[in-house]
């Protein structure tokens, strides 16, 4: 068996509902585990550190990537993101199913470490509803959600690089749809 295989990359713009459709399919799914990311970002509203990321400052964050620990991490939109490298490894060496959500230029760069990942995007409906969505959370200034969805026409022409891509339309649909992807890739090595 290819413990790669465990690996699931999600990725998609801000707003796409990346988390959401991870949060449905572990709920359905609670074998599977989740990675937490670091990140330089202040945390929003309910977001606790160590279970929805590790909130680092910059020093921290740039500390861990000069000393190797982190898997894989970008600047974008002006905070660092990021995987420490022992999320994924314990766990796969476990043969525990393990979910990243992380952005594209991550995601690349788990592809050529963990080449037998499985990689899927999580498109928005709509340029419109991605925008909707992003304006509905409430959390940042409209120049912000701008750059947000400059970044995500960007991001957008990277589908092709991922093995699956699922619209998320629906959450529930999205997640179930996700889940059954990567059982079936697993399943084959």
């Amino acid at each position: 068996m290819n413990k790669e295989r465990y690996l699931l990359v999600v990725s998609g713009p801000s707003g796409a509902g990346k988390d959401t459709v991870v949060r449905r399919m572990r709920e359905k799914h609670p074998e599977v585990e989740m990675s937490v990311s670091a990140t330089t970002r202040a945390p929003r509203a309910g977001e606790r550190d160590g279970a929805d990321y590790y909130f680092l400052t910059h020093e921290e964050f740039e500390r861990k990537i000069r000393a190797g620990e982190m898997l894989e991490h970008v600047n974008y939109c002006g905070n660092y993101y990021g995987t420490p490298k022992s999320e994924v490894d314990r766990r796969i060496e476990n043969g525990v199913g393990v979910v990243l959500v992380i952005e594209v230029i991550g995601a690349a760069n788990i592809k050529r470490l963990y080449p037998d990942a499985t990689l899927v995007f999580i498109m928005p409906p709509s340029v419109e509803e991605l925008g909707n969505r992003l304006r509905g959370r409430g959390t940042e200034s409209e120049d912000a959600i701008e750059r947000r969805m400059q970044r995500a026409a960007e991001e957008l022409q990277r589908v092709d690089e991922y093995d699956f891509s699922v619209v998320n339309d629906d959450a529930g649909r999205c997640a179930d749809e996700l889940y059954e992807i990567w059982m079936r890739r697993r399943a084959q090595g």
